[in-house]
């Protein structure tokens, strides 16, 4: 009798057949292995590549529920969101850290499609945070300016995850300095209220 079967379990199945060292030829031998048909399989995703991004998408999710859902996270600062965003994310990447390495380890994390899930949700949050820019009049300058925010934010994210899983600190001491120290440097980068006062310095000495 074959079994029946949710998104969760095969992504469960797949995971622990993975670090359980089993060698995965196939969707059939995959299906054949955990008793359910192959068009179970298929009713939620097309392939293992599909799975591993899957559950990218999912850390990026479960840590926005817990934020989201978190009323003191509602009252801070963009910066503070992103920090605890970070926190939050890494945190549910630890819990899941031998997977991550098997994925990752070794190879080009940005040529990877299985990181295209985790890149659109996390410019998607990024967006959420509503970063002060420039004040800029052209619209065509606006949307690189917003492009530029968002690139830069999946740069940092990519360079942190590399950090992470090259840190061997204690409860990830160093990854977490890192974080605090990165986004500190990047807000301080994009800090308007600084840019406005040279600009405006600028002015006085042309006028």
């Amino acid at each position: 009798m074959e079994n029946t079967v949710n998104q969760e379990q095969l992504l469960n199945w797949y995971m622990n057949d993975i670090l359980n060292g089993k060698d995965l030829k196939n969707i059939f031998q995959f299906c054949q292995m955990h008793n359910i048909a192959e068009s179970d399989f298929y009713n939620y995703y097309g392939s293992f590549d599909a799975v591993e991004a899957h559950f990218f998408e999912l850390l990026v999710e479960k840590t926005m529920d817990t934020l989201f859902n978190s009323e003191e996270y509602m009252h801070f600062t963009a910066q503070e969101k992103l920090l605890s965003f970070y926190y939050t994310f890494f945190g549910n990447m630890t819990a899941n850290r031998s997977f991550v390495l098997y994925l990752l380890r070794g190879k080009n994390m940005e040529s990877l499609k299985k990181l295209a899930s985790l890149r659109k949700s996390f410019k998607i949050y990024i967006k959420t945070l509503d970063i002060e820019k420039l004040d800029l009049k052209q619209k065509e300058l606006l949307r690189l300016q917003d492009k530029a925010v968002e690139e830069s934010a999946w740069i940092q994210l990519m360079a942190t995850i590399k950090f992470w899983m090259d840190d061997d600190s204690p409860r990830f001491e160093k990854t977490d300095l890192f974080i605090e120290k990165g986004l500190n440097a990047s807000f301080e980068l994009v800090n308007v209220q600084a840019f406005k006062k040279i600009t405006d310095f600028g002015k006085f000495l042309i006028k």
